[in-house]
């Protein structure tokens, strides 16, 4: 009798926690002034094996290190279409639908975009009224978005591929670099790859006529043994250069999104930064201690700095608490600006921190 009752209160204790850590999941959403929509990027899988493909199982997945747990919504869109095609009207605009009749966006909804998310996103902001109103809804009041690692300008990496896979450039270079970023054989050029090549990535929606805040959080770190960054104007994070993860108005060879503090953090003029941006569009956060697959995570840590600091939305000041280092000494003295516990959390942690 006493073990069936001590059974039974284990079982009691197993819900109550359960149905607790639920409850904790939803209300680290909930707590939030503005509802949390992700947008993932390139699901390389997709492209490599479309029919084994599950868009959203993989759009779930995409973002199960972190963001899953703490988001309101989710817009999941398959690599194998092209973004103005079946991206939008087949994934897109349903799940827009759904968000105005749900009035999910009445207060509010921060967009929290990952490499070629913010592409998708600059469409959205873009067409999002014009669809809603023409269907007789609401359109969502999107009052910023989050991009971090942001393809929004393109990637030289897509210029490459789509060249190599239609047959008119490739060397063993070039297919090093391919299979490192595909993580497979790809056998001709499809969907999304042709919207990231640089010059059609820029002709996507540029000039919205919403003025919705573009915050930007930007990886320098490196990955794929370095292959990839070849490829890639100015630093880079393995997949996007600082030009698109900037968010600068050209396709240049840059090294930082500021003028007076490098991406690690260095406090230092700053001769080949970012001058001229898209529009709306504000680099926060920088780091070379996040590549570009790593920004979206939580298992990596590593010190960031900013590029700007409170940039508003609405009446929201968003911004980190810094702090000043000096390295060395007389010639070797260095001053480097990082944010507050970035070394002991994770950039996400970071950035959904300040969310409002």
């Amino acid at each position: 009798m006493n073990n069936k009752k001590r059974t039974l209160g284990l079982i009691k204790a197993s819900h109550l926690l359960g149905a607790g850590l639920a409850m904790l999941m939803s209300f680290s959403a909930a707590s939030k002034d503005y509802k949390i929509v992700l947008i993932h990027g390139l699901q390389v899988s997709q492209i490599v094996n479309k029919s084994g493909s599950d868009v959203v199982n993989d759009g779930e997945t995409y973002w199960q290190s972190y963001w899953n747990s703490r988001a309101d919504e989710r817009i999941d869109w398959p690599a194998y279409e092209r973004v103005e095609g079946k991206i939008a009207t087949d994934w897109v605009w349903p799940k827009l639908k759904q968000m105005s009749q749900s009035n999910l966006c009445e207060q509010g909804c921060v967009f929290v975009t990952h490499s070629t998310g913010d592409l998708i996103a600059r469409h959205i902001i873009d067409n999002q009224e014009n669809w809603l109103e023409n269907a007789g809804l609401k359109p969502l009041n999107i009052v910023a978005t989050f991009d971090l690692a942001g393809a929004g300008g393109g990637s030289e990496l897509a210029d490459v591929a789509v060249s190599a896979l239609t047959g008119a450039s490739w060397n063993f270079a070039v297919d090093a670099a391919l299979k490192w970023w595909l993580g497979g054989e790809v056998t001709e050029a499809v969907g999304v790859l042709h919207d990231l090549k640089v010059n059609n990535a820029r002709k996507i929606s540029p000039f919205p006529d919403a003025r919705t805040p573009r915050l930007r959080f930007v990886a320098d770190g490196n990955a794929y043994l370095g292959l990839t960054g070849g490829f890639l104007k100015g630093n880079d994070d393995s997949v996007v250069a600082s030009h698109s993860s900037c968010g600068a108005s050209a396709a240049k060879s840059f090294g930082s999104c500021s003028g007076n503090i490098d991406t690690d953090g260095h406090l230092k003029s700053q001769g080949n930064a970012v001058t001229s941006f898209m529009p709306n569009h504000y680099p926060i956060m920088m780091s070379k201690s996040y590549n570009h697959s790593e920004i979206h995570n939580a298992q990596r840590k590593g010190n960031v700095t900013i590029a700007m600091n409170n940039v508003n939305v609405e009446d929201n000041n968003i911004g980190f608490k810094t702090f000043d280092k000096t390295t060395g000494s007389w010639f070797w003295k260095k001053e480097y600006r990082y944010v507050k516990d970035s070394n002991n959390v994770s950039a996400s942690a970071l950035i959904y921190n300040v969310i409002p």
